[in-house]
């Protein structure tokens, strides 16, 4: 698994209007500039082509950082 940085880096690129040096990993990612369900499905389909892991809508209820979704990724990869 890579790092918890390296995840964030990546996920981060993924958000086309968001500049990717102002997401951390302690980042609360509902916290992005303009929030919304769309960005929710962008890191479910990110974690899905990138780790091979499905989350969930109770996954992302369940966290609030990128840390913490990471986790749960690597939770899941085990």
């Amino acid at each position: 698994m890579i790092s918890v940085e390296e995840f964030t880096n990546q996920l981060a690129a993924e958000f086309e209007d968001v500049e990717p040096n102002t997401i951390f990993p302690d980042t609360n990612y509902r916290d992005i500039k303009n929030w919304s369900s769309m960005y929710a499905l962008i890191i479910i389909a990110f974690i899905d082509a990138n780790f091979d892991v499905q989350l969930n809508a109770e996954n992302l209820k369940s966290t609030q950082t990128v840390r913490d979704l990471y986790n749960v990724v690597c939770e899941k990869m085990k």
